[in-house]
């Protein structure tokens, strides 16, 4: 039978490991390095919950349809008083 733990570091592997995370980070940094590591992973999992309660909320509530598209009739600028349309044309004298 495979063991499924192959690749994975072994007792005196994880103490040179420790050896060497300490080395790098230094024995004082260390708690700082867990706790930001902690805070990161709980954050992580908030958001993704929050993401997981979206889409099932979606799933609940009826679909919105889109706004509907304005044809060019609506677009065109209408004037509402053509005796002040002319007054600010100055082409027309």
């Amino acid at each position: 039978m495979i063991n499924p733990m192959i690749g994975m570091p072994q007792g005196a592997e994880w103490l040179i490991i420790l050896a060497i995370v300490i080395l790098v980070f230094g024995a004082a940094k260390l708690p700082d390095l867990a706790r930001g590591t902690g805070q990161a992973l709980r954050i992580f999992k908030a958001e993704t919950k929050g993401l997981k309660d979206d889409d099932e909320a979606d799933k609940d509530s009826p679909a919105v349809p889109p706004p509907a598209i304005p044809t060019a009739a609506e677009d065109l600028p209408t004037t509402a008083n053509p005796e002040t349309d002319r007054q600010t044309d100055t082409r027309n004298g």
